[in-house]
């Protein structure tokens, strides 16, 4: 075979028509080997001979996309100093574009014997790991553009590709689970018809398998195990042929933007699959561990672990921003996608201990051309010290408000002192993000995510019921603001039973009327449950799959949310850029009025009540302060929401007429599908709420428009 010196850049496997580049990094490697997989099995050695500023680099005439490989480094075994290499792993190139096959949590997968920790383990893993996989770069994008969907003008949908596909009646059996599926008419009719202008996918990167889920008969089903930062998870394929989970990708991707949808993706940059000392050596553990992993500088044979998942990786080491920014830049520019929700994001702003705003990482992504103009989420906190971080993030960012959630769950619920807190979070949050340079939209709001009881569990558990994970109940989140309105589980209460359904509108109308970003967990316009398990992350099976077969509450639900979504598509007063400030419209009245149920305005004293759970808002449609994307004055309809979470009916009086001499009932919490009448409710005129309800009026703007 030829061999030509090649170049340091790009790092990984570079295909140019005619032969591949392979370039891979380890300051600490005494000797790459390139190892090229036959399609038999068997195994050819390249030494790279030529290094670069620590790169090792060749290029190989005549090999071709589909070819497997992986490296083999020479080094230093001494993890009390940090170094982990070990020739008799066969490794994954950290730049790999696609990944054939999964590990199998073979002893020869770990560095060490079971038997004896301390003694190398020479045992050699190739039949036993996954193999990275030299791709083909050219796809036919068409006349493809991104979405471009202004933050103010998102609804984003958390879902997860085999969730969300797999049990799907309009779907082919091939490929239901896929990426094919996502990119599929009937998803994508889905989402249309549902109003969402985004969809944010769980974990795609390649990810690794548990050993000790493994064992249990279970699996890796949320993929917050990541080995492979550029590759399409390979399980998603609905092929099967090496490297055409790249193309599947990209052409799922191209569906979605010509039905103006965006695609986010979920990424962990965190961690790696490889945990700590006992787990497994896979890539970066062998090819340079000092470099990629933050060491416990004591003992550097363990790792430092603010993620709960064994490793974090070291964001001072300029290899390791490295491989964050071409990743990032890479699913932008080749896969085309639209943005990034960054799982556990305080991990990556811990240059040393402490979480740090100004870190290299956002210095980085700030200054990135590409990076930059994409939307980017921050999940803003971590599990290591100070490590809560909500409206902490710089100005480029948005993040998962927590806050929102757990107040609008507290005050459904019904707990004391939450009316204040449920005022700021229903505006926008100002206390976290209103200062020179953030907004409304920093706020991703959600009341559930992947991570936690859907929203039809939300409502009928008090506990968590997570025994299938076989981990006696003590993983998952164990405060969960619940509230089972008075069963536990599946009952045939009429009346337990609809005090449900009337919570999951309450919420959903919530969402959708607070000002930031909403987000819905897929499934939760359908009622879906896990049965009251709140960590489905090992359950992939039908108790965390969507179940598509849908009983006449759960399509009046999804009416309803399709509704809700039509509202605030419709209306800007809903979903403004700027926080309310007290400007005053056309008609004098200003631009947000808190109001009693007795029909006066709020006063101090008012918000401190410990039993204060009703409450009424005016939203002035002529006084919105923002220009539309040309200068001109942006004039809506004006609406009065009316919120009850008393466990009783509360009367509310009207406000006075110069507010609107007539109100139309356009969401009412109480009726099935949520709709409301035609009847007009004159100023003055008292509108009695049930317990535990919300009514949303409207009347027509009075300025031009």
């Amino acid at each position: 075979m030829q061999k030509w010196p090649g170049r340091p850049y790009p790092l990984g496997a570079t295909y140019d028509g005619a032969g591949t580049n392979f370039a891979v990094f380890s300051e600490v490697a005494e000797r790459v080997d390139l190892a090229l997989i036959g399609d038999d099995g068997t195994e050819q050695l390249v030494q790279l001979t030529e290094v670069d500023g620590f790169v090792h680099h060749a290029y190989l005439p005549g090999v071709q996309p589909g070819q497997r490989y992986g490296f083999r480094v020479h080094g230093p075994y001494n993890p009390a100093e940090g170094h982990r290499c070990n020739p008799s792993k066969l490794l994954l190139d950290p730049y790999a574009k696609a990944v054939d096959g999964q590990i199998d949590g073979d002893e020869s997968l770990f560095s060490y014997r079971f038997a004896k920790p301390d003694e190398l383990n020479t045992m050699d893993n190739r039949e036993h790991t996954m193999l990275s996989v030299v791709t083909n770069p050219f796809f036919d994008w068409g006349n493809d553009r991104p979405p471009d969907h202004a933050y103010h003008e998102t609804v984003i949908y958390e879902a997860h590709v085999k969730g969300l596909t797999k049990t799907h009646p309009g779907l082919p059996e091939n490929i239901r689970g896929t990426y094919a599926g996502i990119g599929h008419p009937a998803i994508i009719e889905h989402l249309k018809e549902l109003g969402v202008s985004a969809i944010e996918l769980m974990p795609v990167h390649q990810f690794a398998q548990d050993g000790h889920l493994q064992e249990r008969g279970l699996a890796n089903y949320w993929g917050y195990n990541t080995i492979g930062f550029f590759a399409p998870h390979n399980a998603y394929s609905s092929t099967g042929t090496r490297g055409q989970q790249v193309t599947e990708f990209k052409a799922m991707v191209k569906a979605l933007h010509e039905a103006d949808i965006e695609v986010i993706l979920d990424v962990v940059y965190n961690h790696t699959a490889e945990g700590n000392e006992f787990g497994p050596t896979l890539s970066f553990k062998g090819i340079d561990n000092a470099a990629y992993y933050r060491l416990v500088d004591q003992d550097k044979t363990h790792y430092y672990d603010t993620t709960g998942t064994g490793n974090s990786l070291l964001m001072r080491h300029p290899h390791v921003l490295q491989l964050i920014m071409d990743s990032l830049r890479y699913w932008v520019t080749e896969m085309h996608v639209d943005g990034f929700r960054f799982d556990l994001a305080a991990t990556l702003a811990r240059q040393f201990h402490e979480v740090d705003r100004l870190s290299a990482f956002f210095e980085m992504v700030q200054q990135d051309p590409v990076v930059s103009q994409v939307k980017l989420i921050a999940e803003p906190w971590d599990v290591g010290d100070g490590g809560y971080q909500v409206g902490n993030f710089p100005p480029l960012w948005t993040e998962w408000n927590g806050k929102y959630r757990d107040t609008v769950r507290d005050y459904w619920r019904g707990e004391k002192y939450t009316l204040a807190e449920f005022a700021s979070r229903l505006t926008g949050s100002s206390d976290l993000y209103q200062d020179d340079s953030r907004r409304p939209l920093a706020s991703i709001n959600f009341i559930t995510a992947h991570d936690g009881f859907t929203l039809r569990d939300l409502v009928s558990y008090n506990e968590k019921h997570n025994e299938a994970n076989g981990e006696g109940g003590k993983d998952g989140e164990s405060h969960n603001r619940s509230w089972n309105c008075g069963a536990e589980g599946p009952t045939e209460d009429p009346e337990v039973l609809r005090l449900r359904a009337k919570q999951e509108r309450n919420f959903l109308t919530t969402l959708l009327i607070s000002q930031g970003v909403p987000m819905i967990a897929h499934g939760d316009e359908l009622g879906r449950t896990q049965q009251g398990n709140n960590n489905v992350y090992c359950q992939d099976n039908e108790l965390s799959w969507i179940d598509w077969e849908l009983a006449e509450p759960q399509k009046e639900l999804l009416e309803f949310t399709r509704s809700l979504v039509r509202l605030r598509n419709n209306h800007p007063v809903l979903r403004r850029r700027r926080f309310f400030h007290g400007d005053t419209g056309v008609d004098g009245l200003g631009d947000l009025v808190w109001f009693t149920p007795n029909g006066t305005e709020m006063q101090n004293g008012d918000w401190q009540r410990d039993d204060a759970r009703a409450i009424s808002v005016f939203l002035n449609g002529d006084a919105i302060s923002e220009p539309d994307p040309r200068g001109e004055p942006v004039v809506d309809d004006s609406f009065l929401i009316l919120l009850n979470s008393n466990f009783e009916p509360v009367d509310f009086l009207l406000p006075p007429a110069q507010y609107g001499e007539n109100w139309t009932v356009v969401v009412d919490t109480t009726a099935a599908t949520g709709a409301g009448t035609d009847e007009p409710h004159a100023a003055g005129a008292t509108v009695q709420l049930e317990a535990r309800s919300t009514v949303v009026l409207t009347r027509p703007r009075q300025a031009a428009g």
